[in-house]
């Protein structure tokens, strides 16, 4: 009996593994995050391993989203072919039981306008959004402690 319970975690545990992996998604996905109606608002962080901003302001996605009351997704902005790195860092820093995917979009032109079109390019940047009452707020930056809780606060009343 020991030795099968040896072989099921050789044989699952690679299967655990993969399932707590970060996806690689088209805009598409994205877009029906974004659009998906809801009754909660709705956090969306870009953000990239390599941008020492974004990384900076994470524990604040971090904290929002285990109060339980605010949808929180990471999209990371990484080359696809940086998908291991992306990985690593979520499981480095204990993002794991976040929604956090990677967007596998080179084109950046064909889909930025379509989250905001005000949104030059630059990360980190956050969309906020209440589907209930359509309410949205859009921010490029940092965003800096205390500032995330106002921001929903904007958009909730």
């Amino acid at each position: 009996m020991k030795k099968l319970g040896i072989l099921l975690t050789f044989l699952l545990g690679p299967v655990y593994l993969k399932a707590q992996d970060v996806p690689l998604v088209k805009y598409d996905r994205l877009g029906s995050i974004i659009g998906q109606p809801g009754d909660e608002v709705r956090v969306i962080n870009f953000w990239a391993t390599w941008c020492k901003p974004c990384v900076k302001e994470l524990p604040l996605f971090k904290n929002l989203a285990e109060g339980g009351h605010i949808e929180v997704h990471l999209v990371s902005l990484d080359y696809a072919d940086n998908l291991d790195k992306v990985n690593q860092f979520v499981s480095t820093n204990n993002y794991k039981d976040l929604n956090v995917i990677l967007l596998d979009e080179i084109d950046y032109n064909s889909w930025i306008d379509k989250v905001d079109s005000s949104w030059s390019g630059a990360i980190p940047a956050t969309l906020i959004i209440h589907p209930k009452t359509g309410k949205r707020l859009f921010v490029e930056g940092e965003i800096k402690d205390g500032a995330l809780e106002r921001y929903i606060d904007q958009v909730s009343n």
